[in-house]
Order: structure tokens, then sequence, then C-alpha cells
């Protein structure tokens, strides 16, 4: 095996073989899905995929658009759903199999995962994303990157960054404050740049505060490259570049698809002209051809375009497992699931989803599935003999007016069963990759099916599916248990039929809030913007984190799930260690987790940070550490999580890094974002971040800073004012301003400038 110093000697050989053209054309593709290759030094061309949650490999080229004719793969939950697992070792496992398409397809790199944030409810791409929360997907999105590279095939970090919209997706500036990027839309980025170094980072469509992601050379190159030491592949989001050679400045080294004829020319024509330096470009064909030298030990020559048998039964398997995982149990009042219908009834599966399911989104990300179970059929095998499955359609995907014949037909069934089902969701037309949803409602056929069910029977089970949050605060009332499924692939109606029976226990946990009402969300006013810009209006009060702040009372909280049995939290104890001054801070919860219920099951026990004193607006608590436990009857655990300084940090945009306040911070441990056990102040000392004073700090500054108080109080007047009303007056105003007051105040700017010299001596 080569050294790292062998291999960067062959890669400067090659750099230096190769002529300017060749160089230029290695920074684009050769066609919709394949790199380029130079056949006489040795070069090849590798593929790459959409795969965020299964291969869409288009192995014969069959559709120039990208859109239709891939090959089979295995469909799994898309990640709005397998989030709500909850369960990073479930995405590892995920991740392997990934992988293992990826090599029997001849796919080098994966494109996915998607972890731009669900800042509202409406995004259209939402299915594809996992969270509102940037901790939960980071965590998640760490394990499955790290999973998919373990095995050779590379991942492409997507989309680079604030791409929260598909409304005007490939023109709007995202106009977002630098804390608030910070804080919300940058660190799942963040986090798997530094901990499992994607092999590439694919830049979005969207413009960033005016300038282009793909020619945005701090995001691109300072912050990507000098802040989190990224050492792989920018490559485009297909058809973001828009100028070649600014792109290849700003950090970008692939684009994708090639503009061949048009974008060649022009960085041949800039390095000849001198506009581009030829050392920009060189770095860019080196990181290219690095990354086809990564990715060349995945490509074993097995590209049959077909998975065998065995790997097919094996991945419908953790497909299905995985669907299991991702369903949130809503609501099951009078323990209504799991279904147990008894010897001779009749179970009524009312609903056109059960026959024609929806398991992925529309878009991009569209796989051809290797097989599709369907729920009716699922569950008739899987009920007892004894047990009768009966179907009425209820309504019509591809219509949202009420069809009279198909409703009376379901009602006539519930009317004279024993156990009622009902699927509901958004149908294909309601989400996809390139619009946004105009409202959360669920087609108004359906909403009017359910009022007609629950009008003849009292006891009705929904079964929803769809890839974003709905609106539940309209019909939930006619619903006695209400299991979320969202997108869970192809193996979601054997996972719905293991789930309404039984066979397995929900443990699915809310990766984003379902509001009461659309305008509750925090974006509402500023989503999807207009005239080409978008402000990020709210700042770091996306998703509960804007609800909690606003007081909003929610259907759902973030982090909420319920089961089939139950648990109990205990003996919380926190434990803090080192310090910030000493920049080894470390706080350790504990809790004891049981399972006092009469079914196996898991639960997620969530960690919550709030800073009680903070001098800048912070949201009440912000997740910081989570773990899934599964347990049997009886059983119990006891589990640590840690928290490390960054738990307890803002971005400040005066001091241009992370800083941790000294003052209380509350520790609450719980079951949702709303659902909390426990809450354990701890007092963290720090080093003082105040800006320094100055002649045009305000007297209350001056007052809030010890020297500067002791020179105020010892050396003017105004010191008498520290305590009085008065202060409440004119504590805004700077000390500058009160200086030209004639000596009112007892200094004027002389006097100012020997206080100011006073308070820099005594530091």
């Amino acid at each position: 095996m080569a050294t790292e110093h062998e291999a960067h000697g062959e890669l400067d050989r090659l750099v230096g073989e190769l002529t300017l053209e060749e160089k230029a054309a290695l920074t684009l593709g050769s066609d919709f899905w394949h790199t380029a290759g130079v056949p006489r030094l040795g070069i090849e061309p590798i593929m790459v995929s959409d795969g965020p949650h299964g291969l869409r490999a288009q192995l014969d080229e069959s559709d120039h658009v990208g859109i239709g004719g891939s090959a089979p793969a295995t469909c799994f939950p898309t990640a709005s759903a397998i989030a709500s697992a909850w369960d990073p070792e479930l995405l590892a496992d995920v991740g392997v199999a990934l992988a293992a398409e990826a090599r029997a397809l001849g796919v080098s790199v994966v494109l996915g995962p998607g972890v731009n944030m669900k800042r509202s409810p409406l995004c259209g791409r939402n299915f594809e994303y996992f969270s509102e929360d940037p901790f939960l997907a980071g965590e998640l999105a760490v394990a499955l990157v790290e999973a998919v590279q373990s095995r050779g095939v590379g991942t492409s970090l997507k989309h680079f960054a604030a791409n929260n919209q598909e409304t005007d997706r490939l023109r709007v500036s995202a106009e977002v404050d630098e804390r608030t990027l910070r804080e919300i839309y940058l660190p799942a980025f963040e986090a798997v740049v530094t901990r499992a170094q994607p092999w590439t980072v694919m830049c979005a469509y969207n413009k960033l505060n005016g300038t282009y992601a793909s020619e945005h050379r701090w995001l691109l190159t300072d912050l990507l490259r000098g802040e989190w030491g990224f050492t792989g592949l920018v490559v485009s989001d297909w058809g973001a570049v828009h100028d070649r050679v600014a792109a290849l400045r700003a950090g970008l080294d692939l684009e994708m698809p090639p503009a061949l004829g048009t974008s060649d020319v022009a960085v041949v024509e800039a390095v000849r002209s001198g506009a581009l330096d030829e050392a920009v470009l060189d770095t860019a064909v080196r990181r290219v051809l690095a990354l086809v030298e990564r990715t060349a030990a995945g490509r074993d020559g097995r590209a049959a375009g077909e998975l065998d048998e065995q790997t097919r039964a094996d991945h419908h398997r953790l497909a299905r497992r995985a669907a299991c995982a991702s369903a949130v149990l809503l609501k099951n009042e009078d323990g209504l699931l799991p279904l147990d219908p008894p010897p001779g009834s009749t179970v009524a599966v009312i609903g056109e989803f059960a026959r024609t399911p929806r398991c992925q989104g529309a878009g991009s990300s569209q796989v051809n599935p290797t097989r599709l179970d369907l729920p009716l059929d699922e569950l008739r095998v899987a009920v007892e003999p004894e047990v009768t499955v009966e179907f009425a359609a209820g309504f019509r995907l591809d219509d949202e007016q009420v069809d009279p014949a198909l409703q009376a037909e379901a009602v006539e069934l519930a009317s004279t069963a024993e156990r009622v089902v009902v699927f509901l969701g958004l149908p294909d037309a309601a989400e996809s990759e390139g619009f946004d949803r105009e409202h959360l409602a669920l087609p108004a056929n359906q909403l009017e099916l359910l009022r007609a069910v629950a009008a003849v029977h009292d006891q009705v089970a929904v079964v929803l599916v769809g890839g974003s949050t709905v609106q539940l605060s309209s019909w939930e009332s006619d619903a006695t248990a209400i299991l979320n499924c969202w997108l869970s692939g192809q193996a979601a109606g054997g996972a719905v039929a293991d789930l309404l029976l039984g066979r397995a226990t929900p443990g699915g946990k809310l990766a984003e809030t379902i509001p009461v009402r659309l305008e509750d969300n925090s974006s509402y006013l500023n989503f999807p913007g207009e005239e080409q810009v978008v402000r990020y209006g709210e700042g770091v009060f996306v998703g509960y984190r804007g609800y909690d702040a606003a007081h909003q009372p929610v259907s759902h909280p973030f982090g909420f799930g319920l089961s089939y049995t139950t648990f109990a939290l205990t003996d919380v104890e926190v434990l803090q260690r080192g310090s910030v001054a000493g920049g080894d801070l470390a706080v350790e919860v504990a809790v004891t987790v049981t399972n006092t219920g009469d079914r196996p099951g898991a639960e997620v026990v969530q960690v919550y940070v709030g800073d009680d004193t903070a001098t800048v607006a912070r949201p009440v608590r912000e997740l910081k550490g989570f773990r899934r436990v599964e347990l049997a009857p009886g059983e119990h655990a006891r589990i640590e999580i840690s928290l490390d300084e960054r738990s307890f940090a803002f971005w400040s945009t005066r001091l241009g890094r992370w800083v941790v306040e000294a003052g209380t911070f509350t520790i609450d441990v719980g079951t949702s974002s709303r659902d909390l056990v426990s809450s354990t102040p701890v007092k963290l000392e720090a080093p003082s971040i105040a800006a320094p004073i100055t002649a045009d700090s305000t007297l209350q500054e001056w007052f809030a800073d010890p020297v500067g108080r002791a020179v105020l109080t010892t050396d003017t007047p105004v010191g008498a004012l520290a305590d009085s009303d008065l202060l409440k007056i004119i504590g805004t105003m700077p000390m500058s301003s009160l200086a030209l007051f004639g000596g009112a105040f007892g200094f004027d700017r002389a006097a100012l400038d020997r206080l100011v010299a006073a308070v820099d001596a005594a530091r």
C-alpha cells in the first residue's frame, strides 16, 4: 500500500502530465452521472448516484435528465422517517447496506445524506432531511457517513448550505445572520465534516447572503476547509454552477452535470489569459484524482446492474426493521393498539393507501424498489386464520373531492367491523422536490371520510403516511389511535402489519414538532420570501426553539412518541468536571431507565440545556444529548450522556467565536422537549466575555463592569446614580453622549478620557 507521501507524489506526477484542456475537463463530469477520465494516463471515470434512502443508479443513461430508468435497489425509509428512530446504530446498518448495493452496481459515491434544517414544515423536500434540530441531524448523519465510507464507498454531504425551501431554489438568496448560521444551519454539516470526513460535500443551489453557494469562498474554503479541516472534494448540486471560473476560485472542485463546451472552454481561456491562476485549477484536479484513487477499492468490477437475491432479501428485512423503528405512535386512547382482533371478527381496512402505498417522496431521490409490500396484503397474511380483513378504498388519490360511492362503501364496512383502521396521508402530488407545500392540511376527501367513519364506529385507528408534518388539530379528535409511519420504504407494508398487530412495539420519537397551526411556526411570516430573497427573520428560534420561546401550544412536541409499554426515568444525576477556563469542561448526566410495562420496547432519553442568565436571546432549551435504549419488561439500564463545552455555548458575533457565559444553566432530562422528568441547575464559572469599556459604552455597561463601576463611584458624581431610578432613563446612553451635557453629570469629554484611561490601567 502506498504511503501518504507516495500517493501525493503520484498525484503530482499525474497533474504534471495533464494538458490544460485535460485538467479543465477533469473538473467537470463527463455525463450526468460520471466524472471524466483520461484514458492515456489510466485515469478512469467514476460513477455517482442519488441515494439518501436508496440508490438511484442509472446504469444505461436511459434518461438524459436523470429522473427515470434506475436499477432496482432497496428503498429504505426516507430521512424524515428514519430520523424518528433516534438510532445512530440503525443508520449505520443502513449505511453498510447502501455501500454494499453501491459496490454491486458500480457506484463510487452516494449523493447523500442531506442535513438541511426543517426551517418550515412546508418545504417540499423535508422528507429528504432528518430534523428541525441540528444536533440530532448531525449525530444521525455522522453514523451514516462513517458506515458507508467504511466499505470503500464515498458520500456527499448536502446541500451546503441554507437550502431550506424549494421555491425559487436555484436563485433565491437566503439572508441569514452569522449567529443563526453557526447555531442552526451549519452544526450538522460541521459535525459530519469534523468527525466523519465525508469524501465529498455538495454545494447548494441557492445564494447565501447574496452570493451563490457554488461561488461562496467563505463557505467552501474559509469555513469548510480552513476552520473545519475538510480534506475531500466539493461538488456542485446538479445545475448549481453559474460561473465555472468563479466557482473554481471559491473552492468548487467538480461541476455536475458538465456544461461541456462552455465551462471547460471558460476555464482554459481564463488560465491562458491570466484571469485564473493555474495553481487553483491544479488543486481542484488533485482533489478529483484523489477521489478516484480513494474509491478504487470499492470498484470491484461487479457492476452487473442488479443485486443478488440474498442481498435483496437481507436488505428488505433491514428495511422492515427500520420502518418499524421509525413509526411514531402519536395517540392510543383506551389501549386500542395493538388491535388484537378476536377470532371470528372483521378488521376493516379503509383508505387507498393500504393497497396503493407511498413508500418514498418524488424527485431526484426516487428509488426503483426491489419489491414493495402492500399493507393490505401483509395484514391479511399476518392476522389469525379466524380473522377476516376487508377493504374499502374510501377516497381517490388523484382527486380531493369526496367520492360518495367510495365513502358510503367505507362507512358501511366500518359500521359492521369489530376493528377499523383508516389509512390517511399526503398523496404524491402534495410533496416533492421542486415545489413547496402551501398548507399542512390533509386532502378534504380524506378528512370527510374519517369524520363519516368515526360517526359509525367509536374506536378508529389511523395510520398516517407522508414525508412531512401535517396538521392534526382539525381531525385528531376523530381518531382513537394515530400511528405516524411517514414514508417508510419498500417494507412499510410488513412493518405496519407488525406494529398494528403488536408483533413490534412503536418506539419512534418526533424529529420535528407538529404545530397546532401553520401560523404558529416561527418562519411563517418569512417563508418562502419574495423577489428572490428570503429573510431568516426568526433567527435561532427554529422548530421547537420557536414554539417554546413563544409559549405556543403544539399538537405534539419535538421528541414525543408513545409506546405499547411504559417507561420510568429515575435517579437522575448530574456531575460537573473541568472548567471553561481550562478548556476541559464536561458535564455527565446519568439516568436509570426502566421498562415498567408488560411488553418489550424502546425509550429515547433526551437531554436538553438551557441558559438561565444569558445576555443574548437564547432558546428555552436545546437538545444536546440522547440515547435510545431497548428493554424487556421489568428490565432497567443505567445510561450516561456526556455534555462538552459546546453544549453550553453560543456563537458570539462580536467575538467571532463560540463562547460560554458564566452563570446558571438548567439540564433537563425527559422523553420530549416538553415531557421532562428532571431539571437540574448547574452553575458554570467562565471568563468574562463582556465588551471592553470604552467612551462609547453605555452608563449601564460601565456599572455592569466591576472595574468601570469602581472608577465611576470613586471619581464622578454620576456614580451615585448606580441604583437610582434615573438610571432607567439615561442608562442606555453612551458615556460619550452624556459628556456632551455641559458637565451636568460631573464629567466632560476630557474627564471621560481620564476615566477610560483609569479603567484600562486597572485591568
